[in-house]
């Protein structure tokens, strides 16, 4: 694949991904081109050597897995791990209110966006509403309005002449989006406007009510590139998106018949930004219960994780020149010069000197050049799903991403040859004819 055209793919990706439903709903349909069949947990599963599978679970995760054609059971799994959450501002349940005849909508934090580049954007609604049908069924319907939809206007300075000195930021009082404004007689619902959107969304489904929904505010603004030279590449979620479209694009690719003979999994949990503990998230059962019914011999699927490896994908933090002093001198790494592998001494990622190095080799096979990251010895780091799922199979683990600038703001940055670097030395690793071996 010409990276030109892998950058194009991923900017589709993350247009149309505006939540976690939509970046699995879009997976999913990318997986089904590509002849993987859904199945469904809550059914009995029938699987063959040589076919390729996945599932959804509370349509915000998403597993991915093709099995060798020959005794899958008792071969290793090359295993990629990524998120589809990123922070937002989530609707609230009750969400509409009229203050001064503006229309305003009440949000809480998701995760731990920067929360100052969400003033005076224009925002849209996206998510998943639950409805009841005309039959009497509860059905969950994906919803984007797609369009410039809220704001939230920041306060002019003549009324805080401080501001530009440093504000705290009230998450209750100040993150409110406007919608509309209320004049007169007038009066909004906000299940009404959602009812709305559904009939134009989904013109065919026999909705008698809006029961629930799982609603975020997010940037209109469209991914670009960015640069004299087009070297950067700028857009929201790209933590981390960017990561789950490596990885579903590595599955497919890796589905060709050139494609090494192996059992291939992708875990694109949710969740991961508010501490993956949940039954979409990293600390919950969606894995191990996969390869449990891959694997019901707990003696085969004990000897078989032995033999995985998990490539943990997340977006690594490059050096900002303005904070240049904010990195350790010796492990600063540069957009556009390779995927970054990511040490932590607490094992705050999952990376151990043999799982870097299995990694480096496999970059040098790709003809990628790697970064390491540490974060200052006086600065506490990140996490990712890497070590929650490393402590619960056992298996070796690295955690990776892309160098990103501005991460967990509205729009962040990384460099227009990050993902497609990334995503050789993923492709590598799911094609490799033999994993590399380690002595002893």
């Amino acid at each position: 694949m010409r990276e030109d055209r892998f950058n194009q793919d991923f900017f589709q990706f993350l247009e149309a991904s505006p939540t976690p439903f939509h970046a699995v709903s879009f997976m999913a349909g990318k997986l089904r081109d590509k002849g993987f069949k859904q199945l469904t947990e809550s059914d009995a599963w029938e699987l063959t050597g040589g076919s390729s599978y996945f599932i959804i679970r509370d349509n915000g995760a998403l597993v991915a897995f093709t099995l060798a054609a020959r005794n899958f059971q008792a071969q290793g799994f090359r295993i990629l791990g990524a998120h589809t959450d990123s922070p937002s501002l989530q609707i609230k349940p009750l969400a509409g209110r009229v203050t001064n005849s503006f229309f305003q909508l009440g949000v809480e934090v998701y995760g731990g966006p920067l929360l100052a580049p969400w003033f005076d954007r224009d925002l849209s609604i996206a998510g998943r509403v639950v409805c009841a049908t005309t039959k009497g069924a509860l059905t969950p319907l994906l919803v984007d309005f797609k369009r410039p939809l809220a704001i939230i206007p920041s306060l002019a300075i003549h009324f805080d002449r401080e501001s530009n000195k440093g504000h705290a930021i009230n998450k209750q009082t100040e993150l409110s989006p406007i919608i509309s404004q209320v004049t007169g007689e007038d009066s909004l619902n906000f299940s009404s406007i959602l009812a709305e959107q559904i009939k134009k969304e989904h013109p065919d489904a026999k909705i008698e009510t809006v029961m629930d929904f799982d609603l975020f505010c997010y940037d209109c603004q469209a991914p670009s590139f960015l640069g004299l030279g087009n070297e950067f590449i700028t857009g929201s979620r790209l933590d981390n998106l960017l990561s789950c479209f490596v990885g579903y694009t590595s599955m497919i690719e890796a589905n060709s018949p050139t494609g090494a003979d192996t059992n291939r999994l992708l875990i694109c949990n949710n969740h991961e930004e508010i501490g993956s503990l949940t039954a979409a998230g990293a600390k919950g059962s969606l894995l191990h219960s996969t390869l449990k019914r891959i694997m019901p011999d707990p003696v085969t699927r004990h000897r078989a994780l032995h033999s995985s490896f998990l490539i943990s994908m997340d977006n690594a933090h490059g050096i900002h020149p303005n904070f240049s002093d904010k990195s350790d001198p010796e492990h600063s790494p540069l957009l556009n010069h390779g995927p970054v592998i990511k040490t932590n001494a607490n094992q705050s990622y999952a990376s151990t000197s043999i799982s870097r190095a299995i990694y480096k080799t496999i970059a040098r096979e790709a003809g990628v050049s790697t970064q390491d990251f540490v974060m200052r010895s006086d600065m506490a780091c990140g996490s990712t799903i890497g070590p929650h799922t490393a402590a619960v199979l056992g298996i070796p683990t690295v955690d990776i991403g892309a160098p990103t600038l501005a991460m967990h703001s509205i729009r962040e940055m990384t460099g227009s040859r990050d993902p497609f670097l990334l995503y050789k030395t993923i492709d590598r690793f799911l094609s490799r004819e033999r994993h590399p071996h380690i002595q002893g």
